[in-house]
């Protein structure tokens, strides 16, 4: 392994050096933003209200409002326990303020199993605590709460318990067994995600706070135009990603705040030979003005990558935390595969981060031990600031396939206790960035 490792002498002979001329962009890659949100649109409802008090559950009232043509159900305020939760074509689910939704911890009760994705690989399991499948135009909004109820003694604790179905599951996508076929469900101990539209196409998530989930709390998949604003997310649950988007297509996340046990947002489409079976990336996604506190990365792409990754935009975010691991993400291995390209962040300010400010990872969990190389390339970080960090680049590719074209502009990091770390990098340019104070101008092209 190429190990490059700028110690803080090597940071001062940088400085001193020229700047090595820089291939032009032919554009700002941040119109490509503005083409992406000029195509996102808010679904459009009825305007007709359905009072899910006055039915024997909010499923009735659902299927009410969808049975005439769409509209509102209401939920009032006040706490209620509820059965898992089937969103159809044109209805919004709507929490008025005081609402509270919780959901039963009875396993039953998320039966008989659906059609499902389970850490990027696709089953049938235990139904999401809010699931719609091949819909459109749906919504859940409102200032009300979504409480999971999960704890260290319900959901949480089958982390303990799921190594034996999570290795049969894996072992099912790899041997391409069809998906009617890997049945789990009761006894597997998958834990069902929070929130998940599969297949549908224009789906709003807005306003609502989301508490005590299983495991990942917002989760559409293969899905196009997708909106998740002002939501705020308070998990720390093992897997209690906040909002992963997989194998989506325009979608737009801004004005949330992430608290979580695991990333913030992360970006996915599918793990392994399932994901390249289906083989539809994530792309066109744009975040901002969201604010991340503790969490594992803000915003992170894989590790379940392998249908690929294209065309991601962040900015103007905050993040702060000392259990927030890194700012920007990147995650696979040769097992996992995926190419990862044209990911630009710009104007987030970071406090504090554990670890990294950028971080890319070839080596995660299974390492180099598979034949499906992945490619990251092209990534921009402009006018990104922090106050603390072990490192401010944490770069690990492979040789036969470095981490090429990464540009960093016009950012400052501060109190970096580590130098940086560059394996197996090609074409990095770093301009006008001051690290401790040191302003560096310079490229790497190897």
């Amino acid at each position: 392994m190429h190990r490059f490792e700028l110690s803080r002498r090597d940071f001062m002979k940088l400085a001193a050096l020229p700047l090595l001329p820089i291939q032009a962009q032919t554009a700002d890659p941040w119109q490509g933003a503005a083409e992406i949100l000029s195509r996102i649109k808010e679904p459009i409802f009825p305007d007709r209200d359905f009072d899910a008090t006055r039915y024997n559950s909010i499923n009735d009232a659902i299927n009410a409002c969808n049975q005439a043509g769409g509209g509102r159900v209401v939920v009032p305020a006040g706490a209620r326990t509820v059965d898992p939760i089937r969103l159809r074509s044109r209805v919004n689910l709507h929490l008025s303020e005081g609402a509270v939704l919780k959901f039963t911890t009875d396993p039953k009760r998320y039966l008989p199993v659906v059609f499902t994705r389970w850490e990027g690989t696709e089953l049938m399991n235990y139904a999401p605590f809010i699931y719609a499948f091949d819909e459109q135009d749906i919504a859940i909004t409102g200032t009300g709460t979504l409480d999971g109820q999960a704890s260290a003694t319900q959901w949480w604790d089958w982390t303990r318990q799921a190594a034996s179905a999570r290795r049969r599951l894996m072992d099912f996508g790899a041997n391409g067994t069809p998906v009617a076929e890997r049945v789990f469900g009761e006894g597997s101990f998958l834990r069902p995600n929070f929130i998940q539209p599969y297949r549908c196409r224009n789906v709003l998530i807005e306003g609502v706070t989301i508490v005590n989930s299983p495991m990942w709390e917002v989760h559409p998949v293969l899905c196009t135009n997708v909106i998740v604003r002002r939501v705020l997310v308070n998990s720390h649950g093992p897997n209690n990603d906040g909002c992963n988007p997989e194998s989506c297509r325009d979608v737009l996340i801004e004005g949330c705040s992430f608290d979580t046990g695991d990333d913030c947002i992360a970006l996915k489409s599918g793990r392994n030979n399932d994901g390249r079976r289906v083989g539809v990336p994530v792309e066109n996604v744009v975040v901002r003005d969201c604010t991340m506190k503790d969490g594992h990365g803000g915003v992170t792409i894989g590790s379940e990558i392998s249908g690929g990754a294209r065309n991601i935009f962040a900015e103007r975010c905050r993040m702060d935390s000392p259990q927030l691991d890194r700012a920007l993400r990147i995650k696979t291995n040769s097992v996992r595969g995926g190419v990862i390209e044209r990911v630009f962040m710009r104007d987030v300010t970071v406090g504090e981060v554990r670890e990294a400010i950028v971080a890319v990872d070839f080596n995660y969990e299974e390492g180099d031990a598979g034949s499906f190389t992945p490619v990251v390339r092209d990534i921009e970080v402009r006018n990104v600031t922090s106050r603390k960090s072990n490192y401010a680049l944490l770069l690990r590719g492979y040789a036969r396939t470095p981490v090429t074209n990464l540009r960093i502009r016009d950012c400052k990091f501060d109190n970096v206790a580590r130098a940086d770390v560059l394996e197996n990098v090609k074409d990095i340019a770093l301009t006008n960035v001051a690290i401790n104070g040191m302003v560096l101008n310079q490229s790497i092209t190897r």
